[in-house]
């Protein structure tokens, strides 16, 4: 499957991307999105202007039942077919979701405020997909490094920032392999990345390679994965536990908003060569 390129010229109130159509309707209701399916092909109409644009849009978009590509490609044509410009209308995705996270309105707001109570120093983040917790930290004068698998998400957040007065490190790399040196960032971070991928040890292990003094894991408690956000397994406090124990260092699980997870590595290097 190719990278999809969200920053693509495209057509005014109109984005088509594989099977998938979206396009502007003035004769709907504000805030309107409808979809319909036929012949193999999606076609999503909306009545959505700028100020719709936002990570508020995820709970109505979840609640239609797509699958997990359908998901992404309806939520970048939603936003490239509501403002012409390419880099301004994900500017605008960008500061409307910034403004609900940081204002307590959306969804994520508690976890990313735990995350940045959380913090010791600079930090690497792990899965950061649109960035908006790295951008969060480097609004409030943190060092900080995004990191993520898709180079597509990763020239998005390299491309914006600027327009939001944030300068960041940002790296296209898997989870389980960044490519900086041992002890390099003071905290790393896995916010809702777990849940993405079948054996989180090998992340938790680079994790904790990289972080000088804390890693902080959050993961949603669900009765099922969310097909639709890519997950694909579920968490408990258990399982939590077990990650935990299995690097050796102190940890603490507890929950807030789903599970936490909190390893100290202030004395991984001492902790390690004792078992040698």
């Amino acid at each position: 499957m190719t990278e999809l390129d969200a920053l693509a010229p495209g057509i005014a109130g109109r984005w088509i991307h594989e099977h998938i159509v979206v396009e502007f309707d003035e004769g709907l209701s504000s805030g309107t999105i409808e979809l319909n399916r036929a012949a193999g092909s999606l076609t999503v109409r909306h009545a959505l202007n700028s100020s719709h644009l936002g990570e508020g849009l995820l709970p109505q978009i979840t609640a239609m039942n797509l699958g997990q590509r359908e998901f992404e490609l309806v939520i970048v044509g939603l936003v490239r077919s509501t403002v012409p410009d390419p880099v301004e209308s994900w500017a605008t995705y960008y500061r409307n979701s910034l403004d609900d996270l940081l204002s307590g309105a959306a969804d994520f707001a508690p976890i990313h405020e735990r995350a940045e109570s959380l913090v010791d120093g600079s930090v690497l983040d792990l899965g950061s997909c649109f960035g908006f917790f790295p951008l969060r930290l480097a609004l409030r004068g943190v060092q900080v490094t995004a990191t993520d698998l898709s180079e597509g998400t990763m020239r998005l957040l390299r491309t914006v920032a600027p327009h939001l007065g944030v300068t960041l490190d940002v790296i296209t790399c898997d989870a389980a392999g960044i490519p900086v040196a041992d002890n390099s960032a003071d905290t790393v971070t896995a916010l809702h990345l777990l849940e993405h991928v079948d054996d989180g040890a090998c992340i938790i292990d680079e994790a904790v390679r990289i972080a000088r003094r804390r890693v902080i894991v959050a993961v949603p408690f669900e009765a099922e994965a969310t097909a639709c956000h890519g997950h694909v397994r579920t968490f408990d406090a258990d399982a939590l536990r077990t990650l935990g124990s299995g690097t050796g260092l102190p940890f603490e699980v507890d929950e807030h908003h789903g599970g936490w997870l909190v390893l100290d590595t202030s004395n991984a290097d001492s902790l390690i060569a004792a078992t040698k």
